[in-house]
């Protein structure tokens, strides 16, 4: 195995990649590559340490939105407990890409309440209308399963995953 390290420590395979770090693009001379007893003597700063992602601090998943039709067809949405704000900027908490006509903040609300364990829709503050089922939402109305949720151009169709038959709390006591 032919191990290369580019000047900003990063570790690649010079025969799939030739001297060309894939990570940065820095061309690696050949003077740098690094052997077996290489390694062994490289200091411990210049590790490139694996990345294992973020174990604490995972919401768990209530239910999603899939999109149906629009530009984002075929993408997936989360929904956490508690409320959901939809639009297109970082922010969000369900952030929809690609569909211009989705307001930047707020375009409308997913709630799940985990005491009466029920999705509600709320239309948010922003100038775009949120349908549900083809009919505009005003007040908060209550989500059931395969509903079709119509932000802009796109159509979303509402999967619940929490409430009557499962629960997160209940799933993890009853083990």
């Amino acid at each position: 195995m032919s191990l290369i390290r580019c000047t900003n420590g990063h570790m690649f395979s010079s025969r799939r990649h030739r001297n060309v770090c894939p990570y940065c693009n820095v061309m690696v001379e050949q003077e740098t590559r690094i052997t077996s007893t290489a390694t062994a003597v490289a200091e411990v700063d210049d590790k490139t340490m694996p990345y294992l992602g973020e174990m604490d601090g995972i919401d768990p998943v209530t239910g999603w939105l899939v999109c149906i039709e629009g530009p984002p067809m075929g993408r997936d949405y989360r929904i956490l407990s508690e409320k959901n704000f939809i639009g297109r900027a970082e922010d969000m908490h369900i952030r929809i890409i690609g569909d211009n006509s989705i307001s930047k903040r707020n375009h409308a609300v997913i709630v799940y309440d985990p005491k009466k364990r029920n999705f509600y829709l709320l239309p948010g503050d922003a100038s775009g209308l949120a349908y549900l089922n083809n009919e505009a939402v005003y007040t908060p109305t209550e989500l059931a399963a395969y509903d079709v949720i119509q932000l802009g151009t796109s159509m979303f169709l509402f999967i619940p995953l929490c409430g009557v038959h499962f629960e997160w709390e209940n799933n993890q006591s009853g083990e």
